[in-house]
């Protein structure tokens, strides 16, 4: 069995950092149960992008980010479009860089309480460092199962020891309802599931485990089963805080503090050691992925040990060490990422889908009709919560 885990479980490990944790810990606390169906839905769309872009990984064995520069001919369009992307994945990991290194030293925080929480933020800097330097993608694909694994076993054992509900977790899952003052709350869902950089590092790193048409079956396996697990832990994470009896909540460690007086230290430690997981895990895949994607925009076509690509990703590093160590509160910064992610989503899904409709790239692996309509329905989606978004964070109506 794990010799068939792939790139997948890096996906779910990315998604699940601690700008998700946050999100779900606010609208369990905000909103109960009431937006579950909103995670079920991202989960879905998540499938079927991330689906598109492992496929589109194996078939051409390039990144997205060449095959869309591949595909455009007109010299200033490509630039133009190449320093988009650039900027959005770069500059957007830059900034969920300190998000994740945040959390993972608020993690810390609960397991070894705040004494030497000065020093934790270079602690995960040294460990990401370590895991990254090393530049052995099997070595990675061990360490993010581990923690993956942890991570999940932490928050789903947090959620079963408030013992929910099982009708109204049913209920919140299939029956839509958009609360009073929701809205930023499911963008923020939708946003911190349906990850744009995931779209880039998916497709680059299935080219890395897999090279043959015949693992395509596997690789879609591997991308439902690790996703799936995510967006259990997502859910987990909001039926938590769907039981916390005071509303003061801020972060994901507040929750384990209100669960605390019901449930024991026993919601601290899970709680400290899912976010710690859930934030290492998200401080290596963020510099990873924006490498892959400079990789790909200027050309380089060079592996994990080439001095350009881990100066990339250390550059990053080094921003989320360094914006954290300022004392830049890691909570505004995932929120403005996770916004910030919403509305670039429906651009490089439109860019997605193109690719993958191209015979010229994929020949007969292309997109059915079933894939295109689920692809074009989320795209609209994405417009539509996006377009809402800005009209409610700029007050028009």
């Amino acid at each position: 069995m794990f010799k068939k885990i792939g790139p997948g479980v890096l996906v779910a490990a990315a998604f699940i950092g601690p700008g998700t944790i946050t999100a779900c810990t606010l609208a369990g606390v905000g909103f109960g149960f009431a937006l579950l169906w909103a995670l079920l839905l991202s989960i879905i769309a998540t499938i079927v992008l991330q689906e598109m872009s492992a496929r589109l990984g194996i078939i051409t064995q390039n990144g997205l980010a060449n095959a869309i520069k591949n595909e455009l001919h007109t010299p200033w369009i490509r630039n133009l479009f190449m320093g988009i992307i650039l900027a959005a994945i770069v500059v957007g990991n830059a900034a969920y860089e300190a998000g994740n290194i945040g959390g993972a030293t608020l993690g810390l925080n609960a397991l070894f309480g705040e004494e030497n929480a000065l020093y934790y933020p270079y602690v995960i800097g040294i460990l990401a460092f370590i895991l990254l330097y090393m530049g052995n993608y099997k070595t990675l694909e061990k360490v993010f199962v581990t923690l993956v694994i942890i991570m999940s076993l932490s928050f789903l054992l947090t959620a079963m020891i408030t013992k929910p509900n099982i009708l109204r977790i049913l209920e919140g899952m299939f029956v839509p309802k958009i609360p009073t003052d929701s809205l930023l709350m499911i963008i923020a869902l939708v946003g911190t599931t349906v990850v744009p950089y995931n779209l880039f590092l998916h497709a680059s790193l299935v080219s890395e485990k897999w090279k043959s048409k015949d693992d395509l079956k596997t690789a879609r396996k591997d991308t439902f089963m690790s996703i799936a697990l995510g967006g259990l832990v997502s859910m987990a994470v909001v039926i938590a805080a769907a039981a916390i009896p005071g509303k003061e909540v801020v972060n994901v460690m507040d929750l384990a503090k209100g669960l605390e007086p019901l449930y024991g230290d026993s919601a601290r430690y899970f709680m400290g050691i899912g976010l710690f997981a859930a934030g290492i895990t998200s401080a290596i895949t963020a510099p990873l992925a924006a490498a892959y994607v400079t990789n790909s925009c200027f050309g380089w076509n060079v592996g994990l040990k080439d001095f350009k690509f881990r100066i990339v990703w250390m550059i990053i590093l080094a921003i989320g060490v360094v914006f954290l160590s300022l004392g830049i509160k890691p909570i505004e910064i995932i929120k403005f990422a996770q916004v910030a992610n919403g509305l670039l989503l429906p651009v490089i899904a439109i860019f997605l889908l193109w690719i993958v409709n191209k015979t010229s790239v994929m020949g007969k692996y292309k997109n059915s009709l079933l894939q295109n309509c689920l692809g074009f329905v989320i795209i609209l989606l994405a417009i539509l919560l996006g377009a809402k978004s800005i009209i409610k964070v700029l007050g028009i109506f």
